[in-house]
């Protein structure tokens, strides 16, 4: 088998393990970027193998979540596929606009060419499969519209896959480098399958999709209005309030968490950014509908564990840092050049 490479916090002080696992995210991932819900103390680790040309790794950590904006996708030479499919705990995924709520016995399937958010509210234990977006391509399936969803992992060909996934990662330490490259290939095409069925089912679940991103949509379309509202919504879709309340009841956000949690995003991405240096915080979080300062700073810091203002301080910290100084080797782990090895494209 192919070189493993294996991660952990474990023998990091304390203050250190928070800006050491941003730091292998960053400089092993691409430039993705993690952030920790304003905990100052983290615990994770990370276990990365390949079979043949998919990537898996083996991800346990408290809560945190990643962001990966379009300049770091645009940036990246590698183009994958994501799928998370946890062992234990929960992942948020969001991508075009589509949220995904994945448990144990699901996966959910993202695009590294584009811009995403994973969050991951409470320690987990991920297991994270990355194929080669052109093999998927090559086909010819409509990637788009099955991004950013939940594949059902219960019953049929998803499930299959889901075993699948995880059984390879257990097995890959016994497996010549011919049968790692089979394995690989193997869950490219149950993948494959997956995605075509989901693609090509024509039920009730799928209708209540569609109608859901048209409502997503319309609230991506709207996110600056600060009269954005429930009441609108269903006028401009031609709708009740209650077909839109049903539509998101089996998600684990409401309708109206749902809007606010996108307009914290974008002020989030807004702060980091050193475009938008010379906004105040205010300025940024009303041009995102937000109205009202106090309610802006309550609610953020229920998002981020941090006030807007320490937020960006620290965001500020952490690019200066970055363009300032080399590349923090990793104990145990590091390549010549002082870069931590890892398997190409592999990311949390």
């Amino acid at each position: 088998m192919s070189a493993e490479l294996v991660l952990s916090t474990h023998r990091l002080s304390p203050n250190d393990t928070g800006v050491a696992w941003r730091d292998w995210v960053n400089t092993l991932f691409h430039g993705l970027e993690a952030s920790l819900y304003g905990d100052t103390v983290f615990d994770g680790s990370i276990h990365a193998a390949r079979a043949g040309n998919v990537v898996i790794t083996k991800m346990e950590a408290n809560r945190h979540r990643v962001v990966r904006t379009n300049r770091a996708a645009r940036c990246s030479d590698a183009g994958y596929l994501k799928i998370i499919a946890p062992w234990a705990g929960c992942a948020v995924v969001e991508q075009h606009g589509r949220q995904a709520w994945v448990r144990p016995g699901a996966w959910a399937i993202y695009d590294t060419t584009g811009s995403y958010e994973v969050a991951n509210p409470e320690r987990s234990e991920h297991l994270i499969v990355m194929l080669p977006k052109e093999r998927l391509l090559e086909r010819g399936l409509r990637l788009d519209p099955l991004m950013g969803r939940t594949i059902g992992g219960a019953s049929g060909i998803s499930r299959v896959a889901l075993e699948t996934m995880r059984s390879t990662f257990q097995e890959l330490p016994n497996m010549t480098p011919q049968a790692a490259l089979g394995s690989g290939d193997l869950l490219l095409e149950l993948v494959r399958l997956s995605l075509q069925e989901l693609s090509g089912r024509s039920t009730a679940g799928t209708q209540l999709e569609a109608f859901k991103d048209r409502i997503r949509d319309h609230i991506g379309k709207h996110l600056r209005d600060p009269g954005l509202s429930i009441d609108g919504i269903a006028e401009a879709l031609g709708c009740s309030k209650r077909n839109l309340h049903k539509a998101f009841a089996d998600e684990e956000d409401t309708l109206a968490h749902y809007i606010l949690r996108r307009r914290l995003q974008s002020c989030i991405r807004d702060l980091k950014d050193p475009m938008h240096a010379d906004r105040t915080i205010t300025d940024i979080a009303f041009s995102w509908g937000f109205s009202s300062s106090a309610y802006f700073s309550r609610v953020f810091r229920e998002h981020t564990g941090l006030s807007a203002s320490d937020f960006r301080q620290a965001a500020n910290r952490r690019v200066a840092r970055r363009l300032g100084a080399a590349p923090r080797s990793i104990h145990g782990h590091a390549a010549p050049d002082g870069t931590p090895a890892a398997p190409a494209g592999s990311a949390p």
